[in-house]
């Protein structure tokens, strides 16, 4: 490896995080693998939360801090992204942390790390019972969501299918989860490890996103249609005929009827063939 490239960013949006920054950073600062940058986006503290980003400064081989107006976690994440210098990139909150010094040495020892987009594990927390939450299929990710703090990105995949969508103020990662993971440009793996500390009561685990639980059924069609099971297809298929009707969107209630007669038509012949 060349000298001074770094590996991975871990980018940490903060906002008024003095109570918990040094969570995150001294479970980063503990880790057996150097090669990385940390990146602090920060919304404007009126805490201390910068003084103390500032006291890591010679704890890491590149720290760097933005304070600046953002509209949100996910506007952070994007100026992180945009910043990061790093091959790889690794999103965490201030209250979050790595599970164990050599996270990041195990991760980067995996073959996948020279061949693979994407790599996920899993997130231990309070608000799970069990570490969450093992391996994803195309249906699974119709139903609950890949923990960010368990996501490990190369910086290519933002270039592929695009930064997080600020439309969504809540479950962005959501959105952005189901475009790398149906994406046939993307190669991802799952590794058995637990990545991540991940603290509940963030914003996305005590609000939903209404207009991106109005938009899912749609775009699980649009992205996931060839992947998705055909039972799936037609369960995700109704579910979006009935958000249409409430809307009163009469033009994608219209396209989605013929969808639906798609798939009818599709179980029948499969049906006679397997006979």
């Amino acid at each position: 490896m060349a000298k001074n490239k770094i590996h991975i960013s871990i980018i940490i949006p903060t906002y008024n995080s003095a109570a918990s920054l040094s969570i995150a950073l001294d479970s980063i600062k503990s880790q057996v693998f150097k090669d990385l940058e940390v990146l602090i986006i920060d919304g404007v503290s009126t805490d201390n939360t910068l003084e103390i980003a500032q006291k890591y400064k010679s704890d890491f081989q590149v720290l760097t801090v933005v304070s600046e107006p953002d509209k949100g976690i996910y506007d952070a994440m994007n100026k992180g992204i945009s910043l990061a210098k790093g091959e790889w990139l690794f999103f965490m909150g201030s209250d979050d942390s790595l599970f164990n010094s050599h996270v990041l040495e195990k991760i980067f020892s995996l073959r996948a790390a020279k061949t693979h987009d994407v790599i996920y594990g899993n997130v231990q927390s309070t608000r799970f019972e069990h570490p969450y939450d093992e391996e994803f299929s195309y249906y699974k990710l119709a139903t609950k969501n890949i923990c960010h703090q368990s996501i490990f990105f190369r910086k290519s995949v933002f270039k592929k299918i695009g930064k997080f969508n600020l439309k969504y103020k809540i479950w962005a990662d959501w959105d952005h989860n189901i475009r790398w993971f149906y994406s046939s440009r993307i190669k991802k793996y799952y590794t058995d490890e637990i990545i991540a500390n991940y603290a509940d009561g963030g914003l996305s685990s005590l609000n939903e996103d209404i207009l991106f639980l109005k938009r899912k059924n749609l775009k699980l069609l649009t992205h996931g249609f060839a992947e998705l099971p055909p039972a799936a297809r037609r369960d995700i298929c109704y579910l979006a005929i009935e958000q249409s009707q409430k809307e009163g969107s009469f033009i994608l209630l219209g396209f989605l009827k013929v969808v639906r007669f798609v798939l009818k038509i599709h179980k029948f012949i499969s049906h006679k063939f397997k006979k």
